[in-house]
């Protein structure tokens, strides 16, 4: 396949719908004389996001075959150009929805969907999508449609990427800084795949309503613009091009969409091959509420890089150690393992993580001055392992603890986001995951995602790094924002493990809060209706 030219189109929009399709247009215009052959602009392209009610919305809102698509589905087919757009879209059906529609290079309609999670206020006038979006194939690649919040979990990108798709285009309404330094690039990283994620710039809500919605949120008025850094990311999660914080811009970038065909990681592992699908499937079954208790509001942890420092960390008073991943060697079997860590911390409270080889597989270890607490198999195959692992878990356990419920992610389940999911579905407040990383994203943007995306925290030891990300209580928005507030929504408070020995304080009890924003529950508002291929055995064609 010959390089295909992408661009990610960032402006300001407001209430005045011919203004902002002649803004569109224009955009478009300037992308196509870069010479883009697939054109992504922002999410709400028609209209504010914000409405004074449903009637309002539904008024607002484009149609199929109305003047404002069908002026875009004009300028597409007058630059040959694929181009996808996100607008209010008012159903045959009656419903008013997040509408993502891609047309061609003809005018013609490729594919529509509808976004499923919505965010904060828009679930006040807006209807949320009822099914999976398509995986559309084009000469340009197979493509991948979502907007913003459905980008925010890993539940919707996921479900494309399984599904096939190459390159992820994803329209953004955003003021959160986290979504260009941590969810834009980790669904690229996570999923093997491109991503051409466009964002707003310029105020996100009414300017005569500012100051009061400021006020209440706690938030600066600036920091509720649009923040900009559209950006086109490649498979492996480094950047290929971003746009400004502020102004309008087109970015571009040459990519070949083949590349997101290779899913093989540097030990020759293919994470998609080896994910596990029968072990997903309470990610696809209806959430419920969490029903488990609030953790401790602080556990002190700890990241240890050898056994002979384990003992000193108890003594200083770490309750929840983690060694890397084989820390005594492939050759010490669990029970020498169990043994050495009981009596490292003999006198303690302290609960120690590590794994070890376990009969003719991998398991994490978890050890108190009494014993073996509890055991995790490894879920997914690790070609690294190939010697000596032929045996994997088939599920993921939570231990409850006097300070909270504990899941242990062992050694390359940390890859999978649906790890994760399945951690926080099960109600852990803490996750140990004793591993060894061997590309960038995973420090820099996967490990930070999980505890963002699932409300965890997260203490993580690597051989040469490892990281303790603790769940801040400021969160949800729409309720005031205790600290100053800085532009990160959801992202966790990060200590990076550089000393043989690092101590940092979690926080099991904020696992409890998962609301980003009004009626906006990160684990209990998953799309699980519409992602099945995350269960699912992979469809003729989909990894290839």
């Amino acid at each position: 396949m010959a390089p295909v030219r992408v661009a990610a189109v960032q402006f300001a929009i407001g209430r005045d719908v011919s203004a902002n399709l002649a803004t569109c247009l224009r955009m478009i215009d300037k992308a196509a004389a870069e010479g883009a052959d697939i054109i992504v602009l922002p999410e709400f392209c028609n209209h504010l996001s914000w409405y004074e009610d449903r009637v309002t919305a539904e008024r607002l809102a484009c149609t199929i075959d109305g003047p404002f698509l069908s002026a875009i589905a004009d300028r597409a087919a007058g630059h040959r150009a694929h181009v996808k757009v996100n607008v209010t879209l008012l159903g045959d059906d009656g419903r008013t929805t997040v509408g993502n529609l891609l047309y061609g290079p003809g005018g013609e309609l490729l594919g529509r969907s509808d976004k499923l999670t919505l965010m904060g206020a828009e679930g006040d006038h807006l209807d949320p999508g009822t099914a999976a979006g398509p995986v559309i194939d084009t000469p340009h690649g197979r493509l991948g449609m979502y907007a913003c919040m459905e980008g925010v979990t890993s539940d919707v990108p996921r479900d494309l990427a399984v599904r096939g798709a190459q390159v992820m285009l994803n329209s953004l309404n955003s003021f959160a800084t986290d979504e260009a330094g941590l969810h834009i690039p980790v669904r690229a990283a996570e999923n093997r795949v491109w991503v051409v994620a466009a964002n707003k710039v310029g105020p996100l809500l009414p300017i005569e309503l500012l100051p009061a919605i400021s006020e209440r949120l706690g938030v600066p008025p600036h920091w509720l613009d649009g923040a900009g850094e559209s950006q086109i990311v490649a498979p492996d999660g480094t950047v290929a091009a971003k746009a400004p914080r502020t102004g309008e811009a087109v970015v571009v970038a040459d990519i070949d969409p083949a590349l997101a065909d290779d899913k093989t990681r540097p030990d020759g592992t293919d994470v998609f091959a080896a994910r596990r699908p029968g072990l997903y499937t309470p990610i696809v079954r209806p959430p419920r509420p969490r029903a488990a208790a609030p953790g401790a509001e602080t556990l002190t942890a700890a990241v240890v890089r050898s056994p002979d420092l384990v003992a000193r960390a108890a003594r200083a008073g770490a309750e929840l150690i983690v060694l890397p991943e084989l820390a005594f060697g492939v050759e010490t079997d669990a029970a020498g393992v169990t043994a050495a860590l009981a009596e490292a911390v003999r006198g303690t409270a302290a609960h120690v993580v590590t794994s070890a080889r376990d009969g003719r597989g991998h398991a994490a270890l978890l050890v108190n001055a009494g014993g073996p607490v509890g055991r995790q198999p490894q879920l997914h195959a690790s070609a690294r392992h190939a010697a000596w692992a032929a045996e994997y878990g088939d599920g993921l356990e939570v231990f409850a603890l006097p300070w909270g419920r504990l899941a242990l992610v062992v050694g390359d389940d940390a890859l999978y986001p649906e790890t994760f999911r399945l951690a926080a579905i099960a109600e852990a407040d803490v996750v140990a995951v004793p591993f060894t990383p061997q590309e960038p994203w995973e420090t820099a943007l996967g490990l930070p995602e999980r505890a963002a995306e699932n409300r965890l925290n997260v203490v993580a030891a690597g051989p040469d790094d490892g990281l303790i990300l603790a769940l801040p209580a400021d969160f949800t928005l729409w309720t005031p924002w205790q600290g100053p507030f800085q532009g990160r929504i959801s992202h966790p408070l990060v200590t990076r493990a550089v000393e043989p020995v690092t101590t940092a304080a979690v926080h099991p009890a904020q696992a409890v809060n998962r609301l980003v924003s009004k009626n906006t529950d990160l684990v209990g508002g998953r799309p699980a209706h519409a992602v099945a291929a995350l269960a699912a055995d992979a469809p003729s064609g989909a990894h290839r």
